[in-house]
């Protein structure tokens, strides 16, 4: 079995660590904004480890909208590099866990019309994106059948 590498970043490892101890009753929010979030569990392109990603909450249906923002910064975040490698993943969305495939969302109208879910559930993702040349990513994480 793959081993676990916590995030470098203080705030996500300790937010990680709060959901999956609490059971997802607990770290279910960004910050102290009150904003939901969900837990991506993906694999490392490089190491084979198992990476935890905490990423705004964005359902379409029974899928979830997954947006590689980074705050606009001008790079993509790594876990996008991890799914492009490997689409397989799991979502923890509070107390439900479940396997899913995303793939990334290529087709305009598609990314048109989720990149509006996005922004409705997450408004600074319009600002981000302005800040940045980079396109940002966006996947959709899909229940295996």
């Amino acid at each position: 079995m793959a081993q676990y590498i916590p995030s470098p970043r203080d705030w996500v490892r300790e937010q990680v660590e709060l959901y999956e101890r609490s059971g997802g009753t607990q770290g279910t929010t960004l910050r102290d904004t009150g904003l939901p979030v969900i837990l991506v569990t993906h694999t490392g392109n490089k190491t084979g480890a198992i990476r935890k990603t905490p990423l705004m909450r964005v359902k379409d249906a029974q899928r979830y909208v997954l947006v590689g923002s980074q705050g606009g910064a001008p790079k993509h975040p790594v876990w996008v590099y991890n799914l492009r490698a490997d689409p397989n993943v799991e979502i923890r969305d509070r107390t439900e866990v479940q396997r899913m495939r995303a793939r990334e969302v290529l087709d305009p109208a598609e990314r048109a019309r989720l990149w509006q879910l996005a922004v409705a559930a997450f408004s600074p993702y319009a600002d981000y994106q302005a800040k940045t040349t980079r396109r940002i990513p966006l996947f959709v994480a899909e229940p295996l059948s």
